[in-house]
């Protein structure tokens, strides 16, 4: 069995993703030695698919899941993670923003620590070294501040693009889930939180890589769109049946 799956979700990287893979590649196998990338291409209009095909070429460790249609990222990191066999799997923003080897803390934890079934950066956390648009900063504090006031879950962080977990703790959760928007994050955390998982948050290091000319893709407008999933979110998992789900647990720094 493979230890450890990264899902990497795309849409539209053609220029970067080929690059990209190859630095994934380097930085994982120096702490890991059975692992597979996972591309879900998410209906990109680009040769993103090919660009992935060229990597696989050069490393078998890469995989590609594509479908024609953008779903959106949610539905790619589930799809992607739905058809892992490995210990552990973890999701990754493939523009690298977040580098990899992060991993190697995440993964450290989930195995010395048995109480602990999910690991997440937090660009939050104290020691976290983060370097990105001021705008971003106040989009982040107020969806943190909007997610603490519904769901009061004790994270600073649920949006970060890194995240670890236990496969067989999950699954469970990821067929529960329904939510396709950048949403998805807090439905998946809110899930298993409910379920009694235990979630623990890291310190991550940020580096904005969209040069000047080109703008995030996180605006107002998907920032109010996704406290509005939000909300749907909390009717959602209050209405799962109790024989679903469990306990809840504290989430832990």
């Amino acid at each position: 069995m493979v230890e450890l799956s990264i899902v990497m979700p795309a849409y539209n990287e053609d220029a970067r993703i080929y690059r990209n893979l190859m630095e994934t590649i380097n930085q994982v196998e120096r702490f890991c030695n059975s692992f597979r990338i996972i591309v879900v291409d998410d209906g990109s209009s680009d040769g993103t698919a090919s660009e992935v095909k060229r990597a696989m070429a050069a490393d078998k460790r890469i995989g590609l899941i594509s479908y024609p249609d953008n779903k959106g990222k949610g539905y790619a990191v589930r799809r992607g993670m739905l058809t892992v066999k490995s210990k552990y799997v973890a999701f990754l923003d493939v523009d690298l923003e977040l580098p990899p080897y992060l991993l190697r803390g995440f993964l450290d934890r989930l195995k010395n620590d048995k109480n602990v079934d999910i690991v997440i950066g937090s660009k939050m956390h104290k020691d976290s070294q983060v370097e990105y648009p001021l705008l971003r900063k106040i989009y982040s504090y107020g969806y943190y501040f909007g997610v603490k006031t519904l769901f009061r879950m004790n994270l600073k962080d649920t949006q970060t693009g890194i995240k670890l977990f236990k496969t067989e703790q999950i699954i469970p959760v990821l067929k529960l889930m329904h939510t396709n928007s950048y949403s998805f994050d807090i439905e998946m955390l809110a899930i298993a939180s409910k379920m009694g998982l235990n979630i623990v948050e890291m310190p991550v290091v940020v580096n904005f890589s969209r040069n000047k000319q080109e703008k995030s893709r996180i605006r107002f407008s998907n920032i109010f769109g996704m406290m509005i999933d939000s909300i749907k979110t909390k009717f959602y998992v209050g209405k799962i049946p109790k024989y679903m789900i469990g306990g809840s647990s504290d989430a832990k720094e």
